[in-house]
């Protein structure tokens, strides 16, 4: 099994495990430590993510960054994909997001993703058929007050490790 998928295993039970669960994310993805991007909702088929509403998250007029929404939907699939494919038999690139804006948000932001069995099973039959596959997901966040904020469709390539190839320059 997925060591991530353990660790989050424990997360569902356990107050002391949330919190190392995030402090491993923090940690082997630097790049959201200053965003205290939190997993929040631990649920068996889907994960909960926020961002508060603090200084390193604001643009120039006070809102939550577009950037940050940005990657807040990135992350809660990726993260979500990660959860339920094995990152050590199948590599998961982002190819491309495409961000639609609703409403301007002054407020912790958050977001629900997961992914079915179901769709996981797709996912691999299909990699079995094909050397890799691009797939697009849906990904709404929402703030406090439960004013849909954004959509984010992402897209990733999904690909088995024994697939991949690199070429010289």
């Amino acid at each position: 099994m997925n060591k991530l998928r353990i660790y989050y295993q424990k997360a569902r039970g356990s107050t002391f495990y949330r919190w190392l669960f995030n402090q491993v994310l923090w940690r082997t993805v630097p790049f959201n430590h200053p965003h205290k991007l939190r997993v929040s909702g631990f649920e068996e088929d889907a994960l909960t993510i926020e961002a508060p509403y603090k200084r390193a998250n604001l643009n120039h007029v006070k809102g939550i960054h577009a950037c940050l929404l940005a990657t807040l939907c990135e992350y809660a699939v990726g993260l979500s994909l990660m959860l339920q494919i094995d990152p050590r038999q199948y590599r998961l690139l982002l190819k491309s997001i495409h961000m639609t804006y609703h409403y301007q948000v002054r407020s912790t932001v958050k977001i629900r993703w997961g992914i079915t069995a179901g769709a996981i099973e797709e996912i691999k039959q299909a990699l079995n058929n094909s050397d890799a596959i691009l797939k697009t997901f849906t990904a709404e966040v929402y703030d406090v007050a439960g004013n849909h904020i954004c959509t984010g469709e992402i897209e990733w390539q999904l690909k088995a490790w024994n697939k991949v190839t690199t070429s010289a320059p």
